[in-house]
């Protein structure tokens, strides 16, 4: 286990934005006048403890924690672990590749899409797709992730050959159709599309447990993730009504109550078509039992729920900080489960 830690803790500090860790370290010590000498020593003690990264030592606000919240906590290197026996990489492109997921799990997609090998056979489809009732495209790459190299334009400013062109340059490899998300959606944020977060989880009987309902709001900004800046809030299973604040990732910022371009109010809020969404993601999580714990990023449109993404490795802190605690309790008992039954993952497919 030291090992796999300390190769874990380099792992860290190669991903560091240590702009950002300056500015938390400021925060904290002022907040709980820890010096950046007491942080260092307190984050680096945490990767071996909890098994978390050296950022979520502050997200995770363990220099306010004893340590037994702190175990409570599932971080970065758990959740690598967990994912992996739960999600086998021999089984997870289907996820992974967001082309092979559109394909897949086209049942639950109703926009269309088309990869830069289709464009150039069927330049016809693409200025289909380029006239979509939205008026806008998202270029993406199939192995993008936390909605990097993502571009949204106007169909209007490309041919399918200059469209093609654009693609390469970005190196994106696929467009889709825009989604329009639902008016009261729209109402909430318009800058992006405001996705649900719904993360199910497969016992050893393939019977779907939901683990996790989370609204992510975009702050002016045309993607969701909070890696970019934006929050995301507790949704209540039952109601499909947000019942908490909107939470940042970046521990210098407040919660929001209501949405701090618009002014909506984001505790109350109801999700339209709730069962709809929760009924679908069930659904999606029966198609294919070889990957067990999936996170799913779901549209609402006026005409009901659809499907963006599956993901394998599903964000820790997308289902902790907007419920202001941590989970793992949640996961030990699905992965002492996999553990007595090895034989869930003897089947190539169920």
């Amino acid at each position: 286990m030291f090992t796999k830690r300390f190769l874990y803790l380099g792992y860290y500090i190669r991903q560091l934005d240590w702009g950002k860790l300056s500015r938390f370290q400021r925060h904290v010590q002022k907040k709980s006048r820890l010096s950046s000498i007491s942080q260092w020593y307190h984050s680096i003690r945490s990767v071996f403890r909890y098994n978390i990264s050296i950022e979520e030592y502050y997200q995770f606000r363990f220099y306010e924690h004893q340590n037994n919240i702190r175990n409570t906590y599932a971080g970065t290197g758990y959740m690598y672990e967990y994912q992996r026996h739960m999600n086998p990489p021999v089984y997870r492109a289907i996820l992974a590749d967001k082309t092979q997921f559109l394909r897949k799990y086209r049942a639950f997609v109703r926009h269309p899409f088309l990869t830069v090998q289709e464009i150039a056979e069927a330049p016809d489809k693409a200025q289909a797709l380029l006239e979509n009732r939205s008026g806008k495209i998202v270029l993406k790459s199939s192995d993008g992730q936390c909605g990097r190299g993502i571009e949204v334009r106007s169909g209007s400013d490309f041919t399918p050959e200059s469209l093609l062109q654009r693609l390469r340059e970005t190196d994106n490899d696929f467009v889709e159709a825009f989604v329009t998300q639902h008016t009261e959606l729209m109402r909430l944020s318009p800058s992006g599309l405001n996705t649900v977060r719904v993360i199910t989880q497969l016992d050893k009987s393939d019977q779907v447990h939901i683990i996790g309902t989370r609204l992510r709001i975009t702050v002016d900004s045309a993607v969701d993730n909070l890696a970019a800046g934006n929050i995301a809030a507790p949704i209540d299973l039952e109601t499909g009504k947000v019942n908490g604040p909107g939470v940042y990732s970046d521990i210098t910022k407040s919660d929001e109550y209501q949405h701090p371009i618009t002014g909506v109010d984001i505790v109350g809020f109801q999700i339209p078509y709730w069962q709809e969404t929760v009924e679908m993601c069930k659904s999606a999580a029966l198609l294919d039992t070889r990957n067990r714990s999936i996170g799913w990023d779901v549209a609402i449109t006026d005409e009901g729920p659809e499907l963006i993404e599956g993901n394998h490795d599903w964000c820790k802190l997308l289902w902790q900080l907007p419920v202001k605690k941590g989970l793992k309790p949640i996961l030990e008992r699905f992965r002492r489960e996999l553990e007595k039954y090895p034989q869930i993952h003897a089947d190539t497919h169920r």
